[in-house]
């Protein structure tokens, strides 16, 4: 018989305390003392309790509870002496039926992580969607996080310990997120769709108009059907298109959306989490057979990434009227013309202009989007409410010395062009943080014709800096810029820069950003405000309507454009909540 959050709430304590029992392993006081917390509004706030009784915890009752934990296909499996949980979970997985190699595999990575931290490891091995890793999978994390430094490993093995009791939390409770797990596997079978040279190593990328790209407009096309849009289209630009009418004729839209393509060899969930949110919740609408004093129009961008040809943000820009005509004849890596690959794909470039939106008839534009950073993985908070996207400047430069001898050279003879750049890179971390949330970075870093035995006479980099607001951005490139050239004159050096990008931060609308905040808090878990470090389709967007973004946790650190990306069908679901949270007080104005 599940449980429900009323019983929970009205237990006496010692009856309480057993409802949760099994959620940590051997650690029922995790659990007790998060129960001081009553009534709890949700599971996610449920969950947040126990996850800020551990935080505070400290040290020592942290590895205490890691090393509670038994090893994966270790001694008290084959005795049959794990928790019934435990062994619920380890065969899910298919641990209880490894191949003698596997079981000598693993018994040999348990020896070499216990040598290297002192406990056991750790993994959810259920998995983000809760029902269970591949073999191969587990083995594959088990290896690379063998090398990580053990503060960072304490973290994460805490990390997958709360997904753990996460999981046995909903089987308690009998709770399953439903859309969250739609949202996972829509976003599993696009990922079926990829280009040659890379799906035959399971790697996924979909570049602008190539094959997989039109498959997966095609797919996202028809899911949209099947979720109950009254209108669905390809334009012009090959962005898919959405719209769920009104309850009235001449009703405003609420714009959302993201993008489908990816970078080479990407991750699954960048952009496309943002597409098939909003779709759950229409198909939600549609299933209730209810209008919104408004209409949704969810927007599938088929360019964000700037992959195939030099055309970031090809897809919003296109629908505030910002497609550049001379795009049309870049060439791509085989000299195929952004011209043809459109007139190939069936698209009608006289429509571009077309498809330009009156923001008037829009009452802004709301995205989500996995974080693609590690903040919201490292506080173990679900979701982040973005305040402004990053104005961001980029500079390519040369540091120029004199190129001499490495043996023949006194130190204080030299014009090294390497150490002045250093110095530069230092500083330039110094400068950033100082603001907290403003990022620099020297991405590219070359001595040509370098060689082991010369002083560097010329270094060429790069520059990228950003910061939420535009002074903000710009105090910190004024001072960088300063420093590079005091350093040259001090060195003796010279300096070339060349601006390649500046790009106006996007801050949030208030509006729109008190509503994700007011979805967020219904929720019951906290309300984190951030800034967004990269680039999104609300920046395009942002020129000419109000915008603001919804973040969503990712796992692996929060690693983006990386196969190593994910978050889970439990987040999913509470950024589906939360968008329809939305939708709920924007019908109520």
């Amino acid at each position: 018989m599940a449980l429900t959050l009323e019983q929970l709430n009205t237990a006496d304590a010692a009856s309480a305390v057993q409802m949760l029992d099994g959620l940590y392993e051997h650690s029922p006081w995790i659990a007790q003392s998060a129960l001081s917390q009553r009534p709890f509004t949700s599971l996610a706030h449920l969950k947040h309790a126990m996850v800020r009784v551990l935080e505070q915890a400290g040290v020592q009752p942290q590895l205490d509870l890691i090393r509670a934990h038994p090893e994966l296909a270790g001694k008290a499996m084959a005795a049959k002496s794990l928790t019934a949980e435990s062994t619920n979970e380890q065969n899910k997985a298919g641990l209880t039926q490894c191949t003698p190699e596997e079981f000598a595999h693993i018994q040999q990575l348990n020896a070499a992580y216990n040598a290297r931290f002192g406990f056991p490891f750790i993994l959810a091995v259920r998995g983000p969607r809760g029902t269970g890793l591949l073999k191969q999978e587990i083995i594959d994390t088990f290896a690379r996080r063998l090398s990580n430094h053990p503060d960072f490993e304490r973290a994460e093995a805490l990390r997958n310990i709360h997904r753990i009791a996460e999981i046995r939390l909903n089987d308690k409770f009998g709770y399953e997120p439903t859309l969250g797990n739609d949202v996972w596997d829509w976003q599993e079978k696009l990922a079926q769709h990829s280009e040659p040279g890379y799906i035959e190593k399971g790697q996924l990328t979909v570049t602008y108009l190539t094959d997989a790209h039109r498959a997966c407009a095609q797919r996202i096309s028809h899911w949209m059907r099947d979720c109950g849009f009254d209108e669905v289209e390809i334009d012009a630009v090959g962005n898919v298109v959405g719209r769920y009418k009104p309850a009235q004729d001449g009703g405003k839209y609420l714009l959302t959306g993201s993008h489908y393509d990816t970078v080479r060899n990407g991750g699954k969930y960048d952009g496309r989490l943002g597409i098939f949110v909003p779709m759950a919740c229409v198909r939600e609408l549609h299933r209730q057979g209810k209008r919104l004093p408004f209409g949704i129009e969810v927007v599938g961008f088929a360019e964000e990434e700037g992959q195939r040809y030099k055309a970031t943000f090809l897809g919003s820009g296109a629908l505030i009227g910002d497609f550049k005509p001379e795009w049309l004849e870049q060439k791509d890596a085989d000299g195929i013309t952004m011209r043809e690959a459109m007139q190939h794909a069936g698209l009608c470039i006289d429509d571009i202009p077309k498809i330009q939106r009156d923001a008037a008839q829009y009452l802004g534009f709301v995205e989500v989007h996995i974080e693609q950073g590690p903040v919201l993985n490292e506080l173990d908070i679900p979701l982040g409410v973005v305040t402004s996207i990053n104005g961001g400047v980029r500079y390519v430069c040369e540091m120029i010395g004199t190129a001499s001898h490495a043996g023949t050279t006194p130190m204080d003879r030299r014009r090294d062009a390497a150490l002045g750049v250093a110095e530069l890179a230092l500083y330039m971390e110094q400068r950033a943080a100082q603001d907290g949330d403003s990022v620099a970075t020297i991405g590219m870093l070359q001595v040509p014709n370098g060689s082991i035995n010369v002083v560097p006479g010329k270094c060429t980099f790069s520059m990228d800096m950003r910061a939420p607001t535009d002074t903000q951005r710009d105090a910190m490139v004024s001072d960088v810029l300063a420093k590079f050239e005091e350093i040259a004159q001090r060195r003796c050096l010279q300096t070339k820069q060349e601006l390649a990008m500046k790009a106006a931060a996007a801050p949030s609308n208030p509006a729109l950003q008190t509503c994700w905040e007011k979805a967020v808090a219904a929720l019951g878990v906290p309300v984190y405000r951030m800034p967004s470090g990269a680039g999104h389709d609300a920046m395009k967007l942002h020129e000419i309507m109000p915008q603001a973004m919804l973040f969503t946790r990712g796992l692996n650190s929060g690693i983006s454009h990386n196969p190593l990306e994910s978050t889970t069908s439990d987040d999913m679901q509470l950024a589906v909540d939360a968008f329809s949270h939305v939708l709920a007080q924007m019908s109520a104005q």
